[in-house]
Parts: C-alpha cells; structure tokens; sequence
C-alpha cells in the first residue's frame, strides 16, 4: 500500500492564520475588508456555502486522482458498501463513500458529502467502530467545522499566492493551486469542544442506524492502544497535539453506560 500524500488528522486540535493582503490575479485583497481580528479569519472569509461545496467537490476529485483508490470490487470497497447501502443521505447532505489504500490509519468527510476511509483503519476496526468513526466524521460536517476549516484553508493558501477570494466568487483554481489548499486543509486543527462534538454525533449516529452505542468508546480505547504500541508510528499523530483522548473514550463510555441501562 502506497502512503497518502497528505494526511487528515482524525483526531487534532485547530490552529488560526491571518496575513495583511491576498493577491487574486492582478489585484490585491486587504484581509481587513475580510475579518474581525487577525484570530477570526475562518468565519469572516466572504466565502458563500455554494463556494466551499464547490471547493470542497474538487479537493476531493483532486485527493482522489492523487492517491489510490480501492477498486469497487475490492474487499474493502465492498465491506464499506455493506456497511453503508443505508447511509446515504445525512439531513439533506448526500454522501458518498471511497476507500484509499494507504497505510495510514485515518478517515475524513469533506462538506459535499465525501466520505474517505483509508484501509488501514479498515483493517483495525470493527464495523461498529467503523461506523462509528464515520459518524464522527460527519459530525464535524454537520456541525460546519470542516466548512470553517476549508475557508482558513482557502485564505492560507491565498495569502500564500495559490489563490483568492473576492466577493464571494472562488477563482478557477489549478492543479498545483488546489493541491496547496488541499495542503493547508489538511493542516487543519479541530478544538476539544469540536472533537467532543463530534464524538456525541458519533454516538447518536450509531444508536440512530442500529449499531453498537460502545462503537465510539471502542474505537477511541484501540486508537490510544495502538498509539502506544509498536504501530504507533503510524497513528502517533493523532495524539501529538490531544492529551485528552482517553478522556474522550471515558466519556463515550459513560454515555453508552447510561443508554444500555
């Protein structure tokens, strides 16, 4: 299995930019116009919901031309399919589901409804911990952080000249441009509020669809195992930035607890 060349932190922390001008062609953009503080940017950025759905479709053409995508008649392509014929539309959202054939131990949602899971998270999951993380995943969808992570993206890689907002119009990107958005999304950092979130998305996802309520205590618990263990090259940075995860795994824990009572 090939490594994927830009790795999405399932489970990390959120950072901020800001810079004085973004350069959109022959023109030049004062970011003041465009946010409330130098620590605000990713809500001011006057992008509008149809430009982040239409840069989040061709980040995630983009991820999928440049990495390997697990054929549809693959074990791993079919086991997700199984797993998801159900799921096809979250409140409103329409997804759709790919796996990467990457070592990493990762998965992601981008806010058009793209679902990537990369087979080494396969390979350590249950369904239900499966599910269970895809669920979290779509949390941070519904709940618009990976929508604000997209716009910080798109403005880091503006003010870095690969590309511009003005007037709520995306500029055509190229290939090497939207590779360097792609570049800074990834680089994102999701808050512990954020994760927390996420994980009681989680939660309601799986008792929702039938599926095991322990799903995302149990996948959190083998994360940190693992993180600790002899592949913990593999996952460690997912926990560099986020000494609270085992927290996390107690509190899903007591929430399945408290359901299955």
């Amino acid at each position: 299995m090939k490594k994927m060349i830009f790795l999405f932190l399932l489970l990390a922390g959120w950072g901020t930019f800001a810079d004085a001008q973004i350069k959109i062609g022959n023109r030049t953009l004062n970011t003041k116009k465009l946010v409330k503080a130098a620590t605000d940017v990713a809500s001011a950025v006057t992008l509008t919901d149809q430009d982040i759905a239409a840069m989040s479709r061709e980040s995630v053409k983009w991820m999928d031309e440049h990495n390997p995508v697990s054929a549809p008649e693959s074990a791993y392509s079919q086991r997700l399919a199984k797993l998801t014929e159900n799921l096809g539309e979250v409140e409103g959202l329409k997804l759709n589901y790919k796996v990467y054939e990457v070592v990493d131990i990762n998965a992601f949602a981008c806010g058009d409804g793209s679902i990537r899971v990369f087979s080494a998270l396969m390979d350590i999951m249950t369904d239900d911990e499966l599910i269970a993380i895809i669920g979290h995943e779509i949390g941070h969808v519904v709940h618009t952080d990976v929508k604000d992570a997209m716009k910080n993206a798109y403005l880091t890689s503006a003010a870095a000249n690969a590309a511009g907002a003005t007037g709520g119009i995306v500029e055509k990107l190229s290939d090497s441009q939207l590779g360097s958005v792609v570049k800074a999304f990834t680089g994102a950092r999701f808050s512990q509020k954020q994760e927390n979130e996420a994980d009681d998305y989680a939660f309601d996802f799986c008792v929702k669809n039938g599926f095991d309520p322990y799903g995302m205590c149990n996948a959190l618990t083998k994360l940190v195992e693992i993180s600790q263990g002899a592949k913990a090259s593999k996952i460690q940075q997912m926990f560099s930035s986020h000494p609270d995860s085992e927290k996390r795994a107690s509190r899903m824990k007591e929430k399945a607890d408290a359901y299955s009572k």
